[in-house]
């Protein structure tokens, strides 16, 4: 079972705003480097829905073939359709990718035995575990009852990412109707990483950028060093929480502070992309230079 971070990588373009598999190259590397336990693309914090279905398969390939093992790779299979969600899972799979996630689809409100069918008709679709990601703003989440189900009809269903405030009950009672055989990572960036690490949640799936500082983070929490993770976590929260107002506000942060870092040279956001005025680009370099002190503080290298 995966235990531990799992960054999403984000979609390089350069300046006019073409594809760039050669800068997604060095970012996997920085995910080997940080020790993370998988790499997670194309999601929602890599532009998945700005990207043409070649270059979809195209950002899987390449990751799957520079991983070269390091590192399992994730193959995000998103898409509003059962059937799409299964030609592009196996897609994916083909390509070699470790796990297959998608995103339930919540564009409209859909009965739960409808999301369970759909959910064990890709899984069952595909060989390899399965990550299911459920994000409902306007509702409530999948809980314990569909897992428990969901694994009785497909036990390559191995992991559920729920990315929602005061969820540790939720994330207990997951692990006990699956007799542990579902762990739970917690999606929005890492923020409730410190208080669901006692519940016994699997990990977090933030960005790339602060990765390893999540994964030191994660170590802490799980050797018992409250006050020493709280440090670090402190450091990081403004950003997470900054980024967070809106997903096109964060593909700017998480690139931006890729460059700040030395990991990434354009930070090109495709269109259409939220537009950053002076003071918005002040505040996310303000930020960016926080994390750069907290890696000083540590004794890190800006790269590990």
């Amino acid at each position: 079972m995966l235990c531990g971070i799992i960054p999403i990588i984000p979609t390089p373009f350069n300046a006019k705003e073409e594809l760039d598999l050669g800068a997604l190259r060095p970012l996997i590397d920085f995910a080997v480097a940080s020790r993370v336990a998988a790499v997670c693309l194309p999601a929602y914090g890599s532009e998945f829905y700005k990207l043409t279905d070649e270059e979809r398969q195209r950002v899987v390939s390449v990751a799957v073939e520079h991983a070269a093992g390091r590192v399992p790779v994730i193959a995000q299979s998103n898409h509003p359709c059962t059937r799409s969600i299964v030609e592009i899972a196996r897609r994916n799979e083909s390509l070699g990718a470790n796990l297959i996630a998608f995103a339930l689809p919540r564009q409209f409100a859909v009965q739960p035995e409808e999301l369970l069918r759909l959910s064990v008709t890709v899984c069952r679709a595909v060989s390899v575990p399965v990550l299911i990601q459920d994000f409902n703003p306007g509702g409530p989440s999948v809980d314990a009852e569909f897992a428990r189900r969901l694994k009785e009809q497909a036990d390559n269903f191995e992991y559920l990412k729920l990315e929602e405030p005061l969820m540790g009950a939720k994330v207990k009672s997951i692990r006990e109707a699956t007799r542990e055989r579902v762990g739970v990572f917690e999606g929005w960036g890492g923020m409730y990483l410190l208080e669901l690490t006692p519940y016994g949640i699997s990990g977090a799936v933030p960005g790339l950028a602060m990765c390893d500082l999540f994964v030191r983070v994660f170590d802490l929490l799980r050797s018992g060093s409250l006050d020493e993770a709280m440090g670090i976590y402190r450091a990081l929260l403004p950003q997470v929480v900054f980024c967070l107002q809106n997903m096109e506000l964060y593909h700017h942060c998480e690139k931006r502070l890729l460059r700040a870092r030395g990991l990434l040279e354009s930070t090109t956001v495709r269109s259409p992309r939220y537009g950053l005025d002076s003071h918005t680009e002040s505040h996310i370099d303000f930020l960016n230079r926080g994390i750069l002190s907290e890696l000083e503080r540590l004794g890190l290298r800006s790269l590990p």
